[in-house]
């Protein structure tokens, strides 16, 4: 692999930012900080005024493959990532067929070696009856098993609760969840039905996937995972109530309860749907201004842990339907660096912030083998991006198969320059470099296969 520089950059990494080199050799980072230019490089890049991170780790994605590739696939998907600065991702189970036995797990990962740009694991899907699948998971290959508790795109949903427990009992590996009541959602539905038939309109779309019905979701796995002690991970909170479910005193390392917020509930509030309508229909829902500034305060002070994206392409014309037909998701990995720092321009969150919450906490909380930080013999994950140059989201510009973003129109003030992916420069300045492929990820978690023998 070639020998590359990185030089005069403002490297932001654990808590810190330093102005320093960093030198990349056998897709690894050989030496961070400092005067380097002592080194032999195939490929110098310039970071003057710029800002370097450990590559943005994103925990929930749908890419679509394999059954729904006319709205995305993995080479398309995981192209748009690393132009927004995510160098791994972690994709769902909600395909066609759904990834719910190892066999077709391992399908997955064979077409990601053939075509994804970016680093990437798999979660295996739980169902109401393949336990027995979930337990012969190897935890050092496979980054967690994921569990509906409420229907969504791919209706997954495990509504047994003697399932659900044993799940919660059994299972070693981390159990991620989407967690909002489903019974509650249908009494909503119906009402809302009641009144307007099919033509609902997507305004009320947050009070039909209500905050109650997250909160409620939510403790019950919370309340699971501490009586079994599961290692649990709750995805994209989306409630203010939601946030205090979780603790804010333990330091990571020790938390096994763990939470994630998302970018478009970080950005989007229920007003939006007049502008935006189903195009920001989500699973959980975008809320109130409230939910919005409670779950950036939940995860500023610590309740909250990670961010992620839950990119859901859907193609535009699905999106148009009506409420009860527009499927629920849309495209983000793109732009979710750059709309994290516009926060930061915003005065909401610190640049050092965004690397704990989007690359440091996850590769803690999943146990990541050598990834999220810039530390000598670490993989080579790394981000430069100019904190002064500004671009507008347009259909000419988004990466995305699916061609639309809710973003679009909105213009950025910063920009991703280069992305690194296992030491190999992937994307300069709009330009890709696809001859070398993302890696597997692997977990380091002797601790578990300690228990299991």
């Amino acid at each position: 692999m070639k020998k590359i520089l990185i030089t005069n950059a403002n490297i932001v990494n654990e808590g810190k930012i330093t102005r320093g080199d960093v030198y990349v050799k056998d897709g690894l980072i050989y030496i961070a900080g400092g005067d380097l230019k002592e080194y032999e490089a195939d490929i110098v890049i310039e970071g003057e005024g710029k800002y370097l991170y450990p590559g943005l780790i994103d925990d929930q994605v749908h890419f679509r493959e394999p059954g729904l590739t006319h709205k995305a696939d993995i080479y398309t998907e995981s192209k748009a990532a690393v132009a927004g600065g995510i160098t791994s991702y972690m994709e769902m189970p909600n395909t066609i067929p759904q990834t719910t036995t190892l066999e077709l797990l391992e399908q997955k990962y064979s077409r990601a070696a053939e075509t994804s740009l970016a680093n990437y694991s798999f979660y295996l899907g739980a169902t109401n009856d393949n336990l027995d699948e979930l337990l012969k998971v190897d935890p050092e290959n496979v980054c967690g098993i994921k569990v509906f508790q409420g229907s969504s795109t791919g209706n997954m949903l495990v509504d047994n609760p003697e399932t659900l427990e044993k799940i919660f009992s059994e299972c070693q590996l981390l159990i991620a969840t989407h967690s909002e009541n489903d019974n509650m959602i249908k009494a909503n539905l119906e009402k809302y039905r009641a009144e307007y038939g099919d033509d609902i309109p997507v305004k009320f779309h947050p009070h039909i996937r209500s905050a109650e019905a997250c909160y409620d979701a939510s403790k019950e796995v919370v309340d699971l995972a501490r009586n079994h002690g599961t290692k649990l991970h709750v995805l994209h909170i989306s409630t203010a109530k939601e946030v205090l479910l979780f603790d804010d005193r333990l330091p990571l390392e020790e938390k096994r309860i763990t939470a994630e917020a998302c970018v478009h509930h970080l950005w989007f509030s229920e007003e939006d749907y007049e502008d935006k309508g189903t195009l920001i229909k989500w699973n959980p829902a975008v809320k109130t201004k409230e939910d919005r500034d409670g779950v950036l305060n939940g995860l500023l002070d610590g309740h909250i842990d990670v961010i992620a994206t839950d990119h859901a392409p859907h193609t535009f014309e699905e999106k148009q339907n009506n409420y009860m037909s527009a499927p629920s998701g849309g495209p983000l990995v793109q732009h979710s660096l750059v709309a994290l720092l516009e926060l930061y321009h915003k005065g909401k969150m610190t640049l050092e912030q965004i690397a704990e919450k989007a690359a440091h906490n996850v590769a803690l909380i999943f146990e990541i083998d050598k990834r999220g930080f810039i530390r000598p013999g670490f993989h080579a994950d790394l981000v430069l991006v100019d904190l002064d140059d500004p671009w507008t989201v347009s259909k000419d510009n988004i990466l995305s198969k699916c061609g639309w973003s809710p973003f679009e129109g909105t213009r950025f003030r910063s920009k991703v320059t280069h992305t690194l992916v296992s030491g190999h420069l992937v994307y300069e300045n709009d330009t890709f470099h696809e001859e070398s492929k993302g890696q597997r990820l692997r977990f380091s978690r002797k601790n578990i296969l300690d228990k299991i023998g």
